[in-house]
């Protein structure tokens, strides 16, 4: 489910209202009545509330204080947790609609309201049947906006991004029994199609011409074919010479192969495909705004199982670029695909080159779910970039370091390298791994931790969140505009 979201000239008598102020005697413009303001004016000074409801019995009201004494980027993440605990007031109170009036005269401060009941408005509940499904469904569909401060263009590419980050959430929310990574390839199909991106899906037969050793060795355990999917947005003038290129992790399953996980480790592996999710939805959004910027996503996908003929430790595979990798662990599958996707790139001769993937649970041990963990080789600029994006629409990097003794822990007696670095800094070893496969600027993303929540947390949903989908498409707009 989304809300639709939309500017209006007329407000609706009956409906729900939201007063967005700076102070409480904004509302002296408001249709509240004296006893109304009043009430507000203790609610906010007395209980030093931020969001006051007057229940009308046939019409809620509701007024959003903005606290301006925090820094931008933090007031602004305050205004997106605001937004989605009102979405969540107004579905508890079975609202289908509201409309928002704003007095505050700060488009900054409207956008970050309205993205946060935009993105807590999202349900997955496609496989709910029956009477308590209907039940918990969500109601709150239309949100309303009378806000001269508010541009035009400004809420449409909001609600093209909103789009793009729920149809993350659904690819991660989907059971590999539905989504393995032929169908991944066709949705992702299905996604250049409706934003005028080109879309290429290479089989098995292209995957082992062009001698992709890691991905083809992940799916040798698989019943299911591999893919390889190039999506491309190429405006006509791009502010780039050289392409920036998106590459994502498709495990679509992760069992661990024949070093399988133990306990409930397995539990949400269909999550296991989020970073190629999240940069598909990234290039959708980068295309459908038409921003004049080339973006290319290299995305792999397969899922890894304990079958017969599954790859084994031991096992030296030859990758894409030439190079031997012995098999340490068949868990460490994610970094065996994505190598040959960061090889591949190179014939593109990239301006930049980053990765995002679920791939090591040292990475969300480090820092849990309240950012990403990234690297860089040669892009100390676009890092500080991403970063500063990161802070703005609070998908927050934290930057680990990436020194050459890492690459150390992941050298082999028997072949180029190994694909697992021992117990110690393994987010560090994954990434250096990686780098072994580049060539050029490169920044890796780990989103171990923010991809997918056990429960729900503000205005990210329980399930696939589509963190770093916002965090990208930031990053990619400052240099296209």
């Amino acid at each position: 489910m989304s809300l639709l979201i939309k500017k209006v000239n007329r407000i609706s008598s009956g409906d729900n209202i939201i007063y967005l102020v700076n102070r409480i005697k904004d509302l002296h413009r408001s249709k509240l009545t004296s006893e109304e303001q009043e009430y507000v004016r203790k609610q906010v000074k007395k209980d030093e509330k931020e969001l006051v409801s007057i229940n009308r019995l046939n019409q809620w009201i509701f007024v959003q204080v903005v606290n301006r004494k925090r820094p931008v980027y933090k007031r602004l993440e305050a205004m997106r947790k605001a937004g989605g605990k009102l979405c969540e007031r107004l579905n508890n109170h079975k609202s289908e609609s509201a409309t928002l009036i704003d007095f505050t005269g700060t488009g900054k401060n409207i956008i970050a309201f309205i993205e946060g009941m935009g993105l807590a408005a999202y349900q997955f509940n496609k496989y709910k049947t029956g009477p308590e499904g209907e039940k918990a469904a969500y109601t709150f569909n239309e949100l309303k906006i009378s806000a001269h401060a508010l541009k035009k263009e400004d809420l449409e590419e909001l609600n093209i991004l909103l789009d793009a980050v729920n149809k993350c959430r659904n690819l991660v929310n989907e059971p590999v029994c539905n989504l393995n990574a032929e169908k991944l390839a066709e949705s992702f199909r299905e996604m250049g199609a409706a934003c005028g991106a080109r879309v290429e899906v290479m089989g098995k037969k292209k995957i082992e011409s062009l001698k992709m050793g890691g991905l083809l060795a992940v799916n040798r355990g698989s019943f299911d074919l591999p893919t390889f999917t190039v999506m491309e947005w190429k405006p006509i003038e791009p502010v780039n010479a050289k392409p920036y290129i998106l590459v994502g992790k498709g495990v679509v399953y992760d069992t661990g192969g024949l070093n399988i996980k133990t306990g409930n480790y397995m539990e949400n592996m269909k999550s296991d495909m989020a970073g190629a999710a999240t940069m598909a939805a990234v290039l959708y959004a980068v295309a459908r705004t038409r921003l004049n910027v080339h973006v290319i996503a290299l995305l792999p996908a397969t899922d890894n199982r304990p079958d017969g003929n599954a790859y084994v430790s031991g096992d030296i595979i030859t990758m894409h670029n030439g190079m031997t990798v012995e098999v340490i662990n068949t868990d460490a599958e994610g970094r065996m695909i994505l190598a040959d996707a960061l090889s591949y790139a190179k014939k593109y001769e990239p301006e930049l080159v980053i990765d995002a993937a679920t791939l090591t649970g040292a990475a969300a041990r480090a820092i849990g779910r309240y950012g990403i963990v990234a690297m860089e080789a040669g892009a100390e600029k676009p890092m500080a970039g991403l970063k500063d994006a990161g802070n703005d629409v609070y998908e927050r990097i934290a930057e680990f370091p990436f020194w050459d003794e890492y690459a150390e822990l992941i050298k082999s007696e028997v072949a180029d390298m190994k694909n697992l670095g021992g117990p110690d800094a393994g987010m560090i070893t994954a990434g250096k791994f990686l780098q072994k496969f580049t060539d050029y600027p490169f920044i890796h993303l780990d989103i171990a931790g923010t991809a997918f929540f056990e429960k729900k947390e503000n205005y990210h949903p329980a399930g696939g969140t589509g963190i770093g989908v916002r965090l990208i498409f930031e990053f990619l707009k400052r240099i296209g505009r």
